[in-house]
């Protein structure tokens, strides 16, 4: 980061899909992103601790990962990072974390919402999908800091299907 301003978000899915997880292993990663976010805290960057998508995780159980994982010591919290819910469904329920979690505040990743889903469906290369709102701080929401393009457009999620590796460019998704 340097002496760049520079805004983190941490560990996309790591607290929402941390279920599968041995209770040890649950808490190292929850210490681990805790840590993270006082040594970005301590470089000057704007953290925002994942939160997976509105439709993965309870918000009361979000919010009690994200305390145990020092939401009070970053910026605030993240949602919908690679996913397609619409905005109204984020905004409701980071919303809902936000109260648990003493008023922090929340980012949107809005690069494929542009259908305004409220469910989740098919995480894996779903079809038909659109590009949502453009990266703005104006959100009408006095909880979200902004709307972001955080994934790559374009960019596959996985090999179901047939397409290319997570991550790959893939032109005719992209054009779709």
């Amino acid at each position: 980061m340097g002496n760049k301003r520079a805004v983190v978000i941490l560990e996309p899915d790591a607290l929402a899909g941390m279920t599968c997880l041995k209770a040890g292993d649950q808490q190292e990663r929850v210490d681990l992103i805790h840590d993270a976010v006082r040594v970005m805290k301590a470089k000057g960057a704007a953290v925002y601790i994942d939160a997976g998508n509105a439709r993965w995780v309870p918000a009361a159980e979000m919010a009690a990962r994200h305390t145990r994982a020092g939401i009070a010591e970053a910026d605030g919290f993240s949602l919908n990072i690679s996913n397609f819910l619409g905005n109204t469904i984020n905004i409701a329920y980071g919303s809902d974390v936000s109260r648990r979690v003493g008023g922090k505040h929340f980012i949107v990743d809005t690069i494929r919402n542009g259908r305004n889903v409220s469910t989740a469906g098919t995480w894996c290369n779903p079809p038909g999908q659109l590009v949502g709102t453009a990266p703005t701080t104006n959100t009408g929401s006095s909880l979200v800091d902004a709307f972001l393009w955080i994934k790559t457009p374009g960019e596959s999620d996985g090999t179901c299907g047939g397409c290319p590796p997570a991550g790959n460019w893939w032109a005719d998704y992209a054009l779709v």
